[in-house]
């Protein structure tokens, strides 16, 4: 074992290891010396328990799991873990929330903060320690962080990228050599792959993830939005007009039953050979590279940027993963404690390599992690964070959008039309009235 003093020790916490990060005994005496000399210390007996979503990527929960036992070893803090599937973060968030009772930490998904932001505590502390140290936060972390107002009450942990995900040789056989760019060749492509059998599928039931995410792009890139920068309801117009008529032929060119699909559903249609492109995170083809029963799927598969559409500029929507600490615990100096260690390099690093590209960095320091240049298939996943907008679109982030997103208003303003229960009015009208009563 070599040499490990203080001063060693801490510059190895300092610099992000792009070749790799301490381990064993190097990791362990890393980490308490990090407990001694960081801003916050645990209060005395602090005991924390922590609600997050259920991980798609086993690796990824692996290397979280060490990351906690690293924690409690060098503070003797111990954190009880509670999995939930993704969709069921929200709802449990906000009976704690409201109650004042449940998980001291909530690593949740989207805008679930700013469903109750007086109610998580003051993290401005640990955002401005992390952004120093680690090149600054990306500008959509930042709205993430702080919606409204000038505190941080969340950490934007990792983005989950939502990308085109294709079997190349379906690409092929419908006459593409590369996936398409623009909205138009976008939907020629799905036309042939329904032609060849070889269809695609997009979420569209109350999906928090798969169905949220398309449809919005679909909307941007057509030039709709919600709101406008006062947020003020602007969706009724020519342009979402123009998003429902393209996202209606889309659907026709897809499988069967999407519009009742959750998030995990297009996962094990494409794994089953049903689905030959879909719009997902990069844990299918973790999935079918960690299987070799899957070899032949997994050789098959890339990954593509969306298709840019009319208003010709990316228009792309990732998960946000923003951690929070609720505001009863009785223990905040062990949240922030906590949180600001699973940022560090020397934490964060290793454990974004064993995501396998699933989750994508918030701050610019970790763009050189190896992750992204040992495969390929997953360099579109590196871009995430600094291409996605945000869920607000032009308006800001807060209370109202959370409200929005929760109660899946867009999803099934599309899924009504797409589906025909609605007619392109009345689908607009009835997601126009709910948008202003949530926007009033």
């Amino acid at each position: 074992m070599p040499n490990i003093t203080r001063r060693n020790v801490i510059n190895a916490g300092m610099t992000l290891a792009t070749a790799g990060a301490l381990t064993g005994p190097g990791l362990l005496e890393w980490t308490k010396v990090w407990a001694q000399t960081a801003p916050w210390k645990p209060e005395n007996g602090a005991q924390l328990s922590m609600l997050r979503w259920k991980a798609f990527v086993q690796a990824e929960d692996d290397a979280f799991v060490k990351m906690m036992d690293a924690f409690t070893k060098a503070t003797g803090v111990r954190v009880t873990v509670t999995r939930e599937q993704a969709e069921e973060i929200q709802p449990k968030a906000a009976v704690a929330a409201n109650t004042g009772a449940g998980p001291d930490l909530i690593w949740a998904i989207q805008t679930t903060p700013h469903l109750f932001p007086q109610k998580c505590l003051d993290v401005t502390d640990v955002a401005v320690y992390l952004g120093e140290k680690y090149g600054g936060w990306v500008p959509s972390a930042v709205a993430y962080g702080r919606g409204t107002g000038s505190r941080w009450i969340d950490i934007p942990a990792c983005y989950n990228g939502y990308s085109i995900n294709y079997r190349v040789s379906s690409l092929k056989e419908a006459g593409f050599s590369t996936f398409p760019t623009t909205t138009s060749d976008f939907l020629e492509y799905a036309k042939a792959t329904k032609r060849n059998d070889k269809p695609g599928g997009l979420a569209l039931g109350h999906a928090a993830g798969d169905a949220t995410y398309w449809v919005h792009w679909c909307l941007w890139a057509h030039g709709g939005n919600v709101v406008d920068k006062n947020d003020k309801v602007i969706l009724n117009s020519p342009e979402t007009e123009m998003a429902l008529e393209y996202a209606r032929q889309l659907y026709s060119t897809m499988i069967p039953g999407v519009a009742s699909w959750t998030d995990v559903s297009n996962n094990k249609a494409f794994l089953t050979n049903q689905i030959y492109w879909t719009a997902n995170a990069i844990s299918i083809y973790v999935a079918a590279s960690n299987d070799p029963s899957l070899k032949a799927i997994a050789d098959d598969i890339d990954h593509a940027y969306w298709p840019v559409g009319p208003v010709g500029k990316p228009t792309e929507l990732a998960n946000m993963y923003p951690l929070l600490a609720m505001n009863y615990t009785k223990y905040p100096q062990a949240c922030k404690a906590l949180m600001a260690f699973m940022m560090e390099a020397d934490q964060f690093n290793p454990w974004l390599e064993a995501a396998q590209g699933y989750a994508t960095h918030c701050l610019n320091a970790y763009d050189s992690n190896p992750v992204w240049t040992k495969d390929p298939k997953r360099a579109v996943y590196r871009d995430v964070s600094k291409r996605t907008l945000t869920l607000a679109g032009l308006g800001s982030i807060g209370d109202k959008v959370a409200a929005a997103i929760a109660g899946f208003v867009l999803v099934d303003m599309f899924a009504s039309y797409c589906t025909g229960r609605e007619d392109l009015k009345g689908a607009i009208k009835i997601a126009e009235r709910q948008f202003q009563r949530i926007y009033r």
